[in-house]
């Protein structure tokens, strides 16, 4: 019924993945797999709705109101267990301003904000741009999986006096759906020594059975009081362009600090066909999204075996979640900048340096598999070849 084996010409389309390599300094003929949006065509019930709304031809000022709230609720009770209200919503044009704007209302510069490193690289920036102090907890990697070190969490915290700590759930780039016991005592952690919590959920949808994501405020009542929900349609139905995002905050008064500081940046009424599309989505694309699940499961599959039959000396780092595969480069035995002009220059791949998500990530690649099996067939035709070579 929907055909994500169609590949669909991206390039002069001002597409960042596919139109800007020059101007960063990458070569034209390298095959993208990097940024973390889709190379398929949105939902059918999005592309209708905004059909809809370009010949309606009215593109005022917008806002969402109770019909763009419902299905939000509806996406979320049925397939999470979670009922936020109405008035915890905030919109956003995305989910790395939401973050931006939570370190600048509720930390003062050079107050501890705590990560966990490798993780989403906008995170540190983030922190630094804003003059507060990038405190890290990094992940341990044993046996080909990625633990929290609690007991590090917990002694940086006192330590460094951390006021916030942003949770990445489930984890960009090593794919880590985290346990309901891991994300309870983190929260334990976090209420005892009074640290506010932003969960980046953006990839919750992205789980592979057996795995379930947990969403962290709701896992316990006193977690709401402390939590900042990051949530978006954009990596669900590859709507990043649109620039909508919803973010939940329960307690009324950090609602309305988070609230001030946007204020401060001048950003008022949302996109309205980012609106639109939001709704659009949660109300009429879970059919689509459901599909594109299993042909997501699919493709981590074919890399897996692919990898183990044709590139052993590469290891995936087996993902619960998300549609960004880790991949443990080590043995191939480059340092940072030989493994970069392998995977750039020899391979003709355009893939997230691992480095780039903390030191930790040295010698490992991130890969976007949200894209037709034919595109990663050339990727690891590539890349064997290199190999080989």
């Amino acid at each position: 019924m929907f055909d994500f084996d169609k590949v669909t010409d991206r390039r002069n389309t001002n597409s960042l993945k596919y139109d800007f390599s020059a101007q960063r300094g990458i070569p034209d003929d390298v095959l993208p797999l990097w940024v973390a949006d889709m190379d398929f065509p949105s939902a059918p019930s999005v592309i209708q709705a905004l059909e809809q709304a370009v010949t309606h031809g009215i593109f005022g000022y917008s806002q969402g109101g109770q019909g763009y709230f419902t299905p939000l609720l509806a996406w979320y009770r049925s397939r999470f267990g979670w009922e936020p209200r109405p008035e915890w919503l905030v919109n956003t044009p995305g989910v790395v301003f939401a973050v931006c704007m939570a370190i600048r209302a509720f930390t003062e510069p050079g107050d501890a904000v705590l990560i966990q490193r490798p993780v989403y690289y906008p995170f540190s920036s983030s922190i630094e741009d804003n003059d507060r102090c990038l405190i890290n907890s990094p992940l341990t990697y044993t046996g080909g999986r990625y633990e929290m070190d609690l007991e590090d969490f917990e002694r940086k915290i006192v330590d460094e006096q951390v006021k916030l700590f942003i949770l990445c759930s489930p984890h960009n780039p090593v794919g880590r759906v985290w346990r309901e016991e891991e994300l309870l005592a983190v929260g334990e952690i976090c209420r005892r020594h009074g640290v506010l919590v932003l969960a980046d959920e953006i990839h919750a949808d992205f789980v592979f059975a057996p795995n379930r994501h947990h969403i962290f405020a709701g896992l316990r009542p006193e977690f709401e009081d402390f939590t900042i929900t990051c949530t978006a349609p954009s990596k669900t139905f590859n709507l990043a362009g649109l620039q909508i995002s919803n973010i939940f905050i329960p307690n009324e008064q950090l609602r309305q600090h988070f609230c001030r500081e946007i204020a401060k940046t001048g950003y008022d009424e949302p996109s309205r066909m980012g609106l639109i599309a939001s709704a659009a989505a949660y109300a009429g694309g879970g059919e689509w999204f459901d599909a594109l699940l299993g042909y997501l499961e699919g493709n981590r599959d074919y890399v897996r075996s692919e990898l183990a039959r044709r590139i052993p000396e590469i290891r995936l780092v087996e993902p619960e979640g998300t549609y960004l595969l880790w991949l443990d480069c080590r043995a191939l035995g480059f340092d940072e900048r030989g493994l970069t002009d392998f995977i750039v220059n020899r391979a003709k791949l355009w893939l997230d340096e691992g480095t780039l998500f903390g030191p930790e990530g040295s010698g490992f690649e991130r890969v976007n598999i949200a894209c037709p099996r034919a595109t990663l067939a050339q990727a690891l035709d590539r890349l064997e070849r290199a190999c080989r070579g």
